[in-house]
């Protein structure tokens, strides 16, 4: 995501007061602005040949609640022997395995200060050898930027585009209407989570027909993305980033798993004092959680035109050990990238709106470990080391390091992923400010061994669209495509020639940040709804949901004179989300429910009792 907005306020005194405030003088004290980035770039992680450590040694942007992390050994092998600022001293902590067994984390007993140096020493017990490790870090100057969500659109009940329901009078979606529908359409859902439009935000299922089978409506100033199914020790889940999305176009929240009854099973917070952003909440086989984080800092970037007293927003990708909440592995673009590889221009930037050179918006784990990173505002995808965090190739952007072939090259892209023959589908948005007359999604595949990249195809809509922000492309089991167009309000399927099977949309205004088609079973854990309402003629109603039940064909009414006695008095075919029974002539109950069945007839599921009125 990317906002477009900047603020006409200037608080350069702001950064100039900063950064003339160090406990200990470093040697960026006598400039006008603290240097935020490392004196070599892309370094190493790596410590003793084995240990991944971060902080990576040299950068300049580690948080003051910073944990100091390593991973490639059991923690009965380490042995954190001193931490030492150069203006608060020694600081105490705990060592805490990872509970993949693999490593752990120091975790100080109190924040380090701004602007100060960190120096780590530790010790690797190897059989009979003792390694030392030394890790060596500053702590960067954090801009305090506004936290201001965006404006969210009233829920507007009763408006165009907003569902209601008689059976659930507290879920107002946006209403989808689909425009395209192939019978070859791969199986599946819809899976989206629309915000900033009229109807209530959330995570939402769709049928195929554009028919809601699931919402979960969020408080105000709340918005989820990234929803989707994913699997989480073994078993599949649903999952979604969570939190405020600010006006800076990053967010600030964490990430949600939850079970096939839509229980929540877990919360997924970033480490290292930061939020966890939007852009990606990717779950791992090992128990962990790849996600994003946004951390504006003050910094002199007068070498890219920006203020000498300015600020840059940095990008951050995380491992989250999910069981223990600690940071495994924490990689920053300002250790990696240079800042004079983004097409932003930092003359627009001030302290109020950071230079977002980098704009991470995706992540994906490669087989070997490494990680596939996408940035928007370098054009690029990153092939990132597992384990020293530096990067191996570029794809796009100022340094390529592949030579593009006519229609690979993308622009303000969003979430490179690698596909099962190696090659790499992007949504390349082609704007704004506009380079390519509509968005689209891309496959390229690489040649290493010539340093060529190719097109091997791409998708776009019969009717151009251009999506400034957002977007993603799912390669599905099939070959088809699913395209989320992010900014603009539609999602897609195409075959693998490119052929459009579906076309659906959210109301004008509404956006999804991704959108994608999965196969899901569930049973949620609470029992059906229902509500009986006496129509205008006089005749009963009752009108039966089961929010985000997936197997419901058909539903039975039942009455009795007691709520152990109840009998079916009255059956109907499933008709989407609400069911609509009319109540039997002389039905007298007291007692009434609604039972689900599924297409052989069983019942799986039964709504509590109650008693009849009126």
């Amino acid at each position: 995501m990317q906002s477009g907005r900047r603020s006409t306020a200037v608080a350069a005194t702001l950064g100039l007061a900063a950064c003339t405030s160090a406990l200990s003088a470093p040697a960026w004290a006598s400039q006008a602005g603290p240097r935020c980035t490392p004196a070599r770039l892309n370094n190493s992680a790596i410590l003793a040949g084995s240990v991944s450590v971060s902080p990576q040694p040299g950068s300049r942007d580690a948080p003051a609640r910073t944990q100091i992390s390593f991973v490639g050994v059991p923690a009965q092998q380490l042995r954190v022997t001193s931490v030492v600022a150069s203006g608060t001293g020694a600081h105490r902590g705990r060592l805490l395995a990872y509970s993949q067994g693999d490593g752990a984390s120091f975790v100080p007993a109190r924040p380090f200060a701004a602007g100060e140096r960190v120096t780590v020493h530790a010790k690797l017990r190897r059989g009979a050898k003792v390694l030392a490790l030394t890790d060596q870090f500053a702590i960067e100057r954090p801009d305090r930027i506004s936290t201001t969500p965006l404006r969210a659109a009233p829920v507007g009940v009763g408006r165009p585009g907003v569902q209601s329901f008689v059976s659930r009078p507290d879920l107002h979606p946006p209403a989808v209407t689909v425009s395209a529908r192939s019978a070859a359409v791969a199986p599946g859902d819809e899976f989206v989570a629309p915000y900033s439009g009229p109807g209530q935000i959330g995570p939402m299922i769709l049928d195929q027909a554009g028919r809601l089978v699931w919402f979960k409506s969020l408080p105000a100033h709340n918005s989820a993305t990234s929803f989707r199914v994913q699997e989480y020790l073994g078993r599949r889940v649903l999952t979604w980033w969570e939190g405020d999305i600010t006006e800076h176009g990053f967010g600030l929240g964490q990430g949600v798993i939850a079970d096939s009854g839509y229980r929540e099973i877990a919360r997924v917070s970033a480490g290292n004092g930061l939020k966890a952003d939007l852009h990606e909440f990717l779950l791992t086989p090992q128990g962990t959680a790849l996600i994003t984080a946004y951390d504006p800092q003050l910094c002199d970037v007068s070498s890219v035109g920006g203020p000498a007293s300015g600020a840059v927003t940095d990008g951050v990708l995380q491992e989250i050990d999910i069981a223990t909440g600690l940071v495994r592995f924490q990689w920053t673009s300002l250790d990696h990238v240079a800042l004079a590889d983004s097409y932003e221009l930092a003359r627009k930037s001030t302290t109020d709106w950071p230079f977002d050179f980098f704009h991470i918006n995706s992540i994906e784990r490669e087989q070997d470990g490494s990680l596939l990173v996408s940035a928007r505002n370098t054009w690029a995808t990153y092939d990132i080391a597992g384990r020293s965090g530096r990067i191996a190739w570029q794809l796009g952007g100022k340094r390529s390091s592949f030579r593009l072939a006519r229609g690979t090259a993308t622009a303000w892209q969003h979430d490179s992923r690698l596909l099962p023959d190696g090659s790499i589908s992007i949504f390349d948005n082609g704007a704004a400010p506009r380079v390519h007359h509509q968005s689209r999604g891309v496959v390229v595949s690489l040649n290493p061994q010539q340093k060529t990249a190719a097109l091997l195809g791409q998708i776009t809509r019969p009717r151009p669209i251009l999506a400034e922000s957002q977007g993603n492309i799912q390669a599905l089991a099939n070959g088809d495509w699913f395209v989320g167009w992010g900014q603009v309000s539609d999602f897609s399927e195409f075959n693998a020639a490119g052929q459009l099977l579906f076309d659906a949309h959210l109301p004008g205004h509404v956006e999804s940040y991704r959108a994608f088609r999965f196969a899901w079973e569930a049973t949620p854990a609470q029992p059906p709804d229902f509500v009986v309402q006496r129509e205008a003629s006089g005749a009963r109603t009752v009108y039966a949901s089961w929010n985000g039940a997936t197997q419901v064909a058909s539903w039975n009414m039942l009455a009795g004179a007691t709520a152990t006695s109840l009998q079916p008095v009255a059956h109907a075919a499933g008709g989407g989300f609400e069911t609509a029974i009319a109540l039997p002539a002389g039905t007298t109950g007291p007692f009434v429910t609604v039972q689900a069945l599924d297409a052989t007839g069983v019942v799986i599921g039964t709504a509590v009792p109650n008693k009849l009125t009126g």
